[in-house]
């Protein structure tokens, strides 16, 4: 199988390549700036085509260069920035066209469960998951398989570092009535698995739920799952009546995760984000081992040791040296630095000593 891999330089995109490679399969990424892949470990192992999916000629150029491609994974998401909402569904849209015109045969995309309801009264961050799904899917394109997931567990996970950094920084941690909602987390490892098993044309096209093993989860279990595994005593009070607008922003100001981002995660916490249905599991076979629970995720995440090549990592909740600078924890963030400072420091000396032993 020929993959192209959008969002490849992101979290769950670097190790979904590894896995990919690891497979046996022929794997194309994208990139804005084609040279931004040579820092990973799998760079030599792919081949890089610059695209901006905001662009569509670039898209359309970047897939008829490239063809033939038998699966594009759609992994970009542009949460965070200004009017994200309109612009991903317009480069999704671009994406869908591109790959219809090079006879691609399935697009992947990885997005977020859809909350029963209003559309309209989603925050900006679930409508905009729901509308890129549906501009991936046209007449006579590419089908579609739409993976709908909640929080993903791992270090270097967004969602999973925004809790790591409020229960480390706060002694005492508010806990909005909106944190009992029903939420089914899942581990990175089980979110690559069922990415590359979904590309498989057996595997029939549509929307499927994917989630972890543990039942009645909710946000405020992850929270939990995280201080048992730090080992760290915290009081938590109830503060029924904060809304996710609110704790958005303090939240954007407390971790060092970009705020704009910060924001619009916590602001789409108000809704339930509970797996409706479990279909993907009757057609995809578990991973070795089973799917991984909430706890063995986090444990695993808190872990983590020095950060590496993704592609070399022990674990794949472990941290990777790719991922985000602001990911892993306040004491991984200043070993980083440090040894960034020496590394530069020492640079020239170690030049020199190469040069003289050959």
């Amino acid at each position: 199988m020929r993959a192209l891999v959008t969002g490849a330089t992101g979290y769950v995109g670097s190790r979904l390549v590894c896995a990919l490679l690891a497979a046996g399969h022929d794997v194309v990424v994208t990139s804005h700036r084609p040279e931004s892949v040579d820092r990973f470990g799998w760079s030599d192992e792919v081949s890089a085509v610059p695209m901006d999916v905001d662009d569509p000629s670039s898209v359309t150029e970047a897939l008829q260069s490239t063809s033939p491609i038998d699966v594009v994974y759609y992994l970009v998401h542009g949460i965070g920035s200004a009017d994200f909402g309109e612009s991903d569904a317009l480069a999704a849209g671009a994406v869908a066209k591109a790959a219809a015109d090079a006879n691609v045969r399935r697009i992947v995309y990885l997005g977020g469960f859809v909350p029963d309801g209003d559309k309209e009264k989603l925050s900006t961050h679930l409508r905009s998951r729901a509308a890129v799904g549906e501009a991936l899917e046209i007449d006579g394109g590419a089908d579609l398989v739409w993976l709908r997931a909640a929080v993903i567990l791992g270090a270097g996970s967004t969602s999973f570092e925004i809790i790591r950094y409020v229960a480390d920084r706060l002694a005492v941690i508010p806990e909005p009535g909106w944190a009992n909602n029903p939420m089914d987390p899942i581990s990175v490892r089980d979110v690559v698995h069922y990415l590359v098993a979904v590309a498989d044309p057996d595997i029939p096209a549509g929307a499927y739920d994917i989630a972890g093993p543990d039942e009645d989860a909710r946000y405020r279990t992850v929270l939990s799952e995280y201080l048992h595994a730090i080992r760290q005593p915290r009081l938590r009070i109830p503060v029924p009546h904060v809304s996710t607008k609110i704790a958005g922003r303090v939240a954007g100001l407390l971790v060092p995760v970009p705020t704009a981002l910060t924001a619009d995660l916590v602001t789409s916490l108000n809704h339930p984000m509970h797996a409706s249905e479990h279909a993907i599991r009757d057609l995809v076979p578990d991973p070795p081992g089973g799917l991984t629970s909430m706890h063995d995720a986090v444990e695993k995440s808190v872990r983590t040791p020095a950060p590496r090549a993704v592609d070399a990592l022990v674990d794949v909740h472990h941290l990777a040296d790719t991922d985000p600078e602001w990911a892993g924890g306040d004491l991984m963030r200043l070993r980083r630095r440090v040894g960034s400072v020496v590394d530069v420091a020492t640079r020239p000396v170690r030049n020199v000593v190469s040069m003289l032993t050959g």
